[in-house]
């Protein structure tokens, strides 16, 4: 009767084994692509021609993973004017520029009197995209700097 126990036993056991084993797969599940966010201070809205809006970013990763790699390009939709980093390079539209920093800072320049749009992006090695929108508003010169008694 105990032969008979220990053999049922160790069926079980064998069993239980290849089912696990089966039911594994061999492949480690390595999660290399993280989402992200890409976070802003607020930015002004009003600027004139030949003024520098500072647009102050923080890149959220949702994990690490060493070989990810971050790029930035932006496309200007209304409106004319400069983007450039912190660094001091100006990009240009839809070119594609590594973000090599964490915690970086964009300088918008306007070269317009009119409406401005300009939309970043933010890429990563998989294909993950965030979008940022910033729109200024031409704030006119006249007016600004006029002594109170003269504005009617």
């Amino acid at each position: 009767m105990k032969k008979i126990l220990n053999t049922i036993w160790v069926m079980g056991v064998l069993t239980l084994a290849v089912f696990c084993l089966s039911a594994c797969d061999r492949d480690l599940d390595v999660q290399q692509s993280y989402p992200f966010t890409v976070e802003t201070m607020p930015v002004q809205k009003d600027i004139i021609r030949g003024q520098t809006a500072e647009i102050r970013c923080t890149l959220k990763r949702g994990g690490e993973f060493a070989d990810t790699r971050y790029t930035i390009r932006y496309f200007q939709s209304d409106g004319k004017g400069l983007l450039r980093n912190d660094n001091g390079m100006v990009f240009k539209p839809n070119d594609r520029y590594p973000l090599t920093k964490d915690v970086f800072r964009l300088y918008y320049t306007s070269l317009s009197s009119d409406r401005q749009t300009i939309d970043v992006y933010v890429e990563d090695n998989f294909g993950r995209v965030q979008q940022l929108t910033f729109s200024f508003n031409n704030e006119r010169e006249e007016g600004k700097d006029k002594p109170a008694s003269s504005r009617h």
